[in-house]
């Protein structure tokens, strides 16, 4: 019963949290208001600026910014124990995460949905503008590179995802379709793909549709990769209507309602016990997992990589590029961002705390073993984490989640096959919707470096290719090519090959954790300038910045220097690619905070040169109005 009454109680929090603390929040510190006009109706273009509801615009955000994060990270934390990782990703979302998110995502609003890295150029000066837009294109073509492998893995280790994830893409076609010439409700289209995509879950892996996704699977991963980052052009250049939006909310959909199968789950489990084992007995729902091991064989320390680690489930700095690239150009009323920026960041919180409960308590429920054995307990927990190297990969950490998850799912009488397959399009519908909404991302930070180069341009080459940067395809076309090069590159002393390429963003992955978090720093560093130049408190913003670019200072300085009690450092290893990178990120923290703290005593009241106008319209009450918007 003890894993049922955390879930419960850290779903209660999180509501409380919502209706209290975000409430605040969105009335008293942002002040929002539903008279304001907001950018998807001031600039709407029919591409970018897209004026949805709100529902549409959370399905979006929520898919978005969860990614594969709230999953792989919490499932190696919980190494550390059970209980910091959760009171990490929930107090860290309530009071840190969500609060960065919510707060990117106003800030952007009010500047015509510019990203974060552009707006620091506005509050603070042109230096952190170009250095931060530099921070981001670097991040985002580590993500790309990435995430086709991580979708190519999930796709090799769960063939019977494959056809119902690329089933979504003409569902989602079809209703942008319908709603764009028909309009009207979203109510039968959100039903008719529900269903689809459900019946795609449970036949889609019979006949041949079985082995179509055997063959799929077995694709060289550079050719996954190039299939991938191919879609991702055609998602980050086609109008937001037509494949962004719908895709992003029916998944939002799929994913919710498996949320909620998973939760339905866990209460059978935890009054029946697991399924029926082949000795007729069923295991009890209990932690297996240990509570607190602070020092696991192999491992980092705790501080600070479980706050490096855990990441999407408690604070991603990847969100505030969703909330101010993509949302804020699509949000019809300012009051929405309460429920789309501060309610999105819990439900991914409470996402990684079933993950949590299911790595922890789930797979205990018992497993078929390698050789056949049916495993329950600890045991089943030491097959899943018998090292921090065997956890740490890809592959084990999706597992235990599908093992944990997947237990609930059969206590609720599905079929193994059925719920291992939609465990899998859970986990990789999450990586595809991230890794589109990435791409676009990029195109934007890539088009406001162009704006950069125009600004400072003096011949007409300059010119030129500040053109062709600020071009939607060319823009585009430049994030993929420098995603796809990265990725090409085949792992270290290792020839190129086909088989071999693919894993290149692998290099630079180890920089991801450290700088990803980097970033919400620097994010929470641009909300609280928007703050104190109009003489609004910054108290809640300051503790939550302090500690975000504190946690990531102090594991890069580790990992470069020191090692992180798990391997030597990346000098010492020979590792002088990461290491300068490193280096690097640590040098550009240092001077955006200097720039902000030499400015800062300054401009307190004072508001930024060219500050936005707030443009309204008489008729509609503010979240200030004590009035529950968007509950």
């Amino acid at each position: 019963m003890e894993p049922l009454g955390i879930a419960i109680g850290a779903g209660l929090a999180y509501l409380i949290a919502y209706y209290t603390y975000g409430r605040w929040l969105g009335g008293r510190l942002f002040q929002l208001s539903a008279k304001a006009v907001c950018p998807s109706e001031e600039l709407a273009d029919g591409v970018d600026y897209v004026p949805a509801p709100k529902a549409v615009v959370f399905g979006h955000h929520f898919t978005s910014i969860a990614g594969t994060g709230p999953i792989v990270g919490p499932a190696i934390a919980i190494m550390w124990g059970w209980l910091p990782a959760l009171l990490w990703v929930v107090f860290g979302s309530i009071f840190i995460g969500a609060v960065h998110d919510f707060g990117s995502l106003v800030v952007s609003l009010r500047y015509q949905g510019q990203t974060v890295g552009d707006i620091a150029g506005r509050l603070i000066n042109r230096r952190v503008r170009l250095l931060f837009l530099l921070t981001l294109f670097l991040l985002l073509t580590v993500v790309l590179a990435v995430f086709g492998l991580v979708i190519a893995s999930v796709f090799s280790q769960f063939p019977a995802a494959i056809f119902p994830c690329f089933l979504q893409i003409p569902i989602a076609v079809a209703i942008g379709l319908w709603l764009r010439k028909k309009g009207g409700s979203l109510l039968w289209p959100s039903l008719a793909a529900l269903g689809l995509m459900y019946l795609s879950v449970f036949f889609g892996d019979a006949g041949l549709l079985a082995r179509l996704n055997q063959w799929l699977a077995g694709l060289p991963l550079f050719t996954w990769a190039l299939l991938l980052l191919g879609y991702a052009f055609a998602a980050s250049v086609l109008p937001v209507w037509l494949l962004l939006q719908p895709r992003d909310y029916i998944n939002s959909l799929q994913l919710t309602t498996a949320l909620g199968l998973i939760v339905a789950g866990l209460a059978a489990a935890a009054f029946s016990g697991g399924t029926v084992s082949p000795d007729g007995a069923r295991a009890p729902l209990e932690f297996v997992a240990p509570v607190f091991n602070p020092r696991p064989e192999g491992a980092p320390w705790l501080a600070p990589f479980l706050f490096i680690t855990v990441a999407c489930g408690a604070i991603s700095g990847f969100h505030c590029l969703v909330s101010s690239g993509t949302s804020s150009k699509q949000l019809m009323r300012e009051t929405d961002a309460r429920f789309v920026g501060y309610g999105g960041m819990l439900l991914e919180g409470f996402l990684a705390t079933l993950v949590i409960v299911a790595c922890g308590a789930g797979i205990g429920l018992g497993f078929a073993g390698p050789e056949g054995q049916w495993l329950t307990g600890k045991e089943a927990w030491l097959a899943r984490y018998s090292s921090w190297t065997a956890a740490g990969a890809l592959q084990a950490k999706v597992a235990a989640f599908v093992d944990g998850a997947g237990n609930f799912l059969r206590a609720l009488g599905m079929p193994s096959a059925a719920a291992k397959a939609l465990m899998g399009v859970l986990v990789a519908s999450f990586a595809g919707t991230t890794m589109d909404t990435a791409c676009r991302l990029h195109r934007y930070v890539i088009q406001e470096l162009g704006a950069v180069v125009g600004d400072g341009a003096k011949a007409p080459g300059a010119w030129n290719l500040a053109g062709w940067l600020r071009n939607r395809y060319g823009a585009t076309l430049t994030a993929v090519a420098a995603a796809a090069l990265l990725a090409a590159i085949p792992p270290p002393g290792r020839p190129w090959s086909l088989a071999e390429a693919g894993k290149g963003g692998l290099l630079l992955w180890p920089l991801f954790g450290a700088v990803n978090q980097l970033l919400a720093g620097l994010a929470f560093l641009v909300v609280l300038f928007y703050l104190w130049r109009r003489s609004r408190p910054v108290s809640v913003i300051l503790a939550p910045m302090l500690f975000m670019l504190a946690m990531p200072f102090w594991a890069m300085a580790q990992q470069v220097f020191f090692g992180n009690g798990q391997e030597p450092g990346w000098i010492e290893q020979g590792k002088w690619l990461l290491a300068l990178i490193g280096i690097a990120a640590m040098i550009l923290e240092v001077w955006m905070v200097i720039e902000g703290v030499r400015l800062l005593p300054r401009v307190k009241g004072a508001l930024e040169p060219q500050a936005p106008e707030r443009r309204e319209e008489a008729g509609h009450p503010s979240e200030s109005d004590s009035v529950c918007m968007g509950c």
